[in-house]
């Protein structure tokens, strides 16, 4: 034991570690010191270098140990990395949705919205619940216009567009990023109202008839395949549009029209024009309901009698509800329905019997 370290003595005989620098001073390059061995030769000194001291953390000496440390750091990133990319795959394919100033979106030149569709009761409760919820839920679809910066198109959503634009608050809009050319227009926004089932005969004739006119489309039948649906259907919807306004006028709105008025007014129309155009001067402003305007311009006054219909809940007769020649609608309840009949089931069959009426006229 002894005998060894005397040896490791003689051997480090001549090395020195040199002194520290000052913490303010920069880092010292690598000190070489030569140590002598005995019976070395002079020429062929031996070099010892010290690293510079480390601060801080400490970092790995060796080479082994250095790479190491690079690959945990590289790990740690494509963790990083692999984490992001499942958190944009679960965004894949959608549109980007954002809240716009209602102002800087325009209508599509195949708007399929009448006026009057925004002075209806339904339009109001719509605006009321937009109100109340400080915005539209369900955004509207909008395409960017590529020579006006900031500006849009409104593809579909003119009601939730125009509430939020009555009610001075921004609308949440998804806006489509692809490319997106006026019959991929014309058929999203088509498919979006048939969806929601709140477009009405004439509107959807009148967005049809648009469509031909600027040779969107060159034929109906054409037109109807792009849309998916019945040449026969389109054909219907066109004979609502294609009405003269004279006969639209009697209407207390266009919206009333249905397609089995059109196809008896056109039938009348095509065989005796100028009578039926007649009547409609005697009609027009009297606000009547649609069976009756459409009994009048056929010269058929006494087919419009007033209606009535049983009100049924749980299959009972709890009331009843008339619709006079005027469009005035009675309802009339049973006594004891009230009390006798839970209050949702009472108010859900007068609602389905309003509906009935409705569709009666």
């Amino acid at each position: 034991m002894a005998s060894t370290r005397k040896r490791l003595e003689a051997l480090t005989a001549g090395l020195s570690i040199p002194e520290p620098a000052p913490a303010s001073a920069a880092p010292a390059a690598p000190v070489a010191v030569a140590p002598v061995f005995p019976g070395a030769a002079a020429s062929a000194p031996m070099e010892t270098r010290f690293p510079p001291a480390q601060t801080g953390t400490m970092a790995p000496r060796t080479g082994p140990g250095q790479m190491l440390a690079f690959r945990g750091q590289m790990q740690a990133v494509e963790g990083e990395l692999a984490a992001l990319r499942e958190r944009l795959q679960q965004h894949d394919g959608s549109t980007p949705t954002r809240k716009l100033d209602p102002k800087s979106i325009r209508a599509s030149r195949w708007a399929n919205r009448h006026p009057a569709s925004f002075e209806t009761a339904a339009f109001a409760a719509l605006k009321a619940d937009i109100e109340q919820a400080g915005g539209n839920v369900q955004p509207i679809l909008v395409r960017a216009l590529p020579d006006e910066p900031g500006q849009y198109e409104l593809v579909f959503g003119h009601r939730r567009h125009r509430a939020c634009l009555d009610l001075g608050i921004p609308v949440l809009a998804a806006i489509w990023v692809d490319e997106l050319g006026d019959i991929e227009l014309f058929t999203a926004m088509d498919r979006e109202n048939r969806e929601r089932t709140d477009l009405s005969a004439y509107e959807q004739g009148v967005m049809y008839q648009r469509a031909l006119d600027e040779q969107l489309f060159p034929t109906q039948r054409q037109l109807a395949e792009k849309v998916g649906r019945s040449h026969t259907w389109v054909r219907k919807a066109l004979m609502v549009a294609q009405l003269p306004s004279a006969v639209l006028e009697c209407f207390r709105s266009p919206l009333e029209v249905q397609h089995r008025h059109a196809e008896q007014l056109n039938a009348a129309l095509d065989k005796d024009r100028r009578s039926v155009l007649k009547r409609a001067e005697k009609v027009r402003g009297l606000k009547l309901a649609p069976a009756a305007v459409v009994a009048r311009l056929l010269g058929m006054e006494t087919a419009a009698k007033p209606e009535k219909l049983a009100i049924q809940s749980e299959g009972k007769t709890v009331g009843s509800c008339q619709r006079a020649v005027d469009g005035t609608v009675t309802l009339t309840l049973l006594p004891g329905a009230m009390s006798e009949v839970a209050s949702d089931a009472l108010v859900r069959s007068v609602a389905e019997t309003l509906q009935r009426v409705r569709l009666l006229g």
